[in-house]
C-alpha cells in the first residue's frame, strides 16, 4: 500500500480571475482561512497556484474543519481528499481505501488531469481505476446515475482523489474590498445587508443605537450576539454601542411628530460618519429595502442621506422581504432576529408618518436643533466592543 494523506483541498472562483491582483488575493483568502480554523489543530495551509491545501494532523477534528470551512468567504468548492504519488498503483491503492466503510452498487470515475505529460489521458485512467475498483468492490459501472463517483485530479505536484465535492459560500475574501461601517439593529434586515457586504469582500465594523433605560436591555444583547454569529465569516469584529434616548426626547419636544423618525435617522446618519471617519470606513451599510416601511420610500432615503457625504450602500434595496428572510435562516441570524426587542426608531413612533418627505422640509423641521452639539454629546457616551468569533 503505498503512502497517503488525508487533507482539504480549496477551489476558487472569482479569485483566480483577479489578473495581477490574483496573487493578493490568494494570499487574503489563505490569511482568512487560518483566522478561521483556529483551535482546530490543522498542520498547515499552503498555497499552491491554483488551490489551497489545508494539510491535517492525525488528531485533527475533521469535521470541524469541515464546518468551519463552509463559512469562509471565497471559497467556491472544496473536498476531503485522500493525495498521493502521480503513478497507477499508488491512485488505484488510494481509490479502493475510498470504499472503506461505504456502501453502493454502481460507481463512476471521473478524472481530470492538469499535468498533460502524465502518460495516461484522463479517460485512460477514468477506465483503469473504474476496472480496478469494479473488480475490487463487485460493484457496476454507472456512467449516468452512479450512486458513487470517484473523481481524480492530476496536479502538477500529486494525484487527489475524493468523492465529494462540498459547496462554499463563494464571493470574496473579506476584507480586499475596503471597510463599511453597517448600521445594525436587532431585526431581520440589516445582519442580512452586512453579510451582503461581507461576502463582496468588505470587512464590517458595526453600530447599534440604543435608548436605554427607555427600551429594555433585549437590542443589545441580540446586536453583540448577531455581531457574534457575522464574526463567523467577518472574523474580529468591532461594534460601537450609542446612546440616543437624550437624543430621542431633544428631537420629540422640538419637532413634528410626522418628521421623527425621518430626523432619527438623519441624525443616525450623522453619527455614524463620524465613526466610519475613526475607522476609516468607506461607506456606511443599512439594512432598508424600497418601500418596506413609511421611512424607506425613495424621497425619504434621499432627504436622510442629504445630510452626509459618506455614501450609503443599501445591498437590500430591491430584495422582498421572503427573501430576506430565506438568507437570514441560512446565515444563522434569523432565531435571534425575531427574539423580542424594543428598537430605539420605535419609540415616540407617530401614527401617520411622513412618507414623501424632502429635503428642504427636514431642513426646515431640524432649524431649532443644535445638531453639531447632539451629535457631539452622543459620541462621547460612545462604547466600543471587540467580538471574537470564537
Amino acid at each position: 500500500m503505498h503512502k497517503t494523506e488525508k487533507m482539504f483541498v480549496i477551489h476558487y472562483a472569482e479569485v483566480g480571475l483577479k489578473g495581477k491582483n490574483r496573487v493578493y488575493f490568494e494570499k487574503r483568502l489563505s490569511r482568512n482561512i487560518k483566522l478561521s480554523l483556529r483551535g482546530t489543530g490543522y498542520l498547515e495551509v499552503k498555497r499552491l497556484h491554483d488551490r489551497i491545501l489545508v494539510r491535517l494532523q492525525s488528531q485533527t477534528d475533521v469535521e470541524e474543519i469541515e464546518k468551519r470551512l463552509r463559512k469562509v468567504v471565497g471559497i467556491a468548492h472544496f473536498e476531503l481528499v485522500l493525495c498521493t504519488k502521480k503513478n497507477m498503483t499508488a491512485i488505484k491503492d488510494a481509490a479502493f481505501t475510498l470504499t472503506e466503510g461505504a456502501t453502493f452498487n454502481s460507481l463512476k470515475v471521473e478524472t481530470k488531469r492538469s499535468d498533460k505529460s502524465f502518460p495516461l489521458t484522463s479517460p485512460e485512467i477514468s477506465r483503469d481505476v473504474g476496472g480496478y475498483l469494479i473488480e475490487k468492490t463487485g460493484t457496476r459501472a454507472d456512467m449516468h446515475k452512479p450512486e458513487r463517483t470517484f473523481w481524480i485530479d492530476i496536479s502538477h505536484q500529486q494525484a487527489y482523489l475524493y468523492t465529494n465535492k462540498i459547496k462554499g459560500v463563494g464571493g470574496l475574501p473579506v476584507s480586499v474590498s475596503g471597510k463599511v461601517l453597517v448600521m445594525l439593529s436587532g431585526g431581520i434586515d440589516s445582519p442580512v445587508a452586512a453579510w451582503q457586504m461581507i461576502k463582496r469582500g468588505a470587512k464590517a465594523v458595526y453600530i447599534h443605537f440604543y435608548s436605554y433605560p427607555y427600551t429594555d436591555k433585549a437590542s443589545l444583547e441580540k446586536v453583540i450576539e448577531l455581531t457574534r454569529i457575522l464574526a463567523e465569516s467577518n472574523y474580529q469584529s468591532t461594534i460601537y454601542l450609542i446612546p440616543f434616548s437624550e437624543l430621542q426626547q431633544v428631537i420629540v419636544t422640538k419637532t413634528p411628530s410626522p418628521y421623527r423618525v425621518l430626523i432619527y435617522r438623519r441624525m443616525m446618519a450623522r453619527i455614524a460618519e463620524q465613526v466610519a471617519a475613526t475607522e476609516e470606513a468607506e461607506a456606511v451599510v443599512t439594512g432598508e429595502s424600497l418601500a418596506q416601511v413609511a421611512s424607506q420610500t425613495l424621497s425619504n432615503l434621499r432627504s436622510i442621506e442629504a445630510v452626509v457625504d459618506i455614501p450609503i450602500l443599501r445591498p437590500l434595496i430591491g430584495f422582498d422581504k421572503i427573501d430576506i428572510i430565506e438568507i437570514a435562516e441560512q446565515i444563522g441570524t434569523y432565531d435571534v432576529s425575531i427574539l423580542p426587542h424594543q428598537d430605539c426608531c420605535s419609540l415616540f413612533i407617530p401614527k401617520h408618518p411622513a412618507t414623501h418627505a424632502t429635503v428642504g422640509e427636514l431642513d426646515n423641521v431640524e432649524k431649532d436643533l443644535d445638531i453639531e452639539a447632539l451629535v457631539e454629546k452622543a459620541m462621547i457616551g460612545i462604547e466600543k466592543r471587540i467580538i471574537d468569533f470564537a
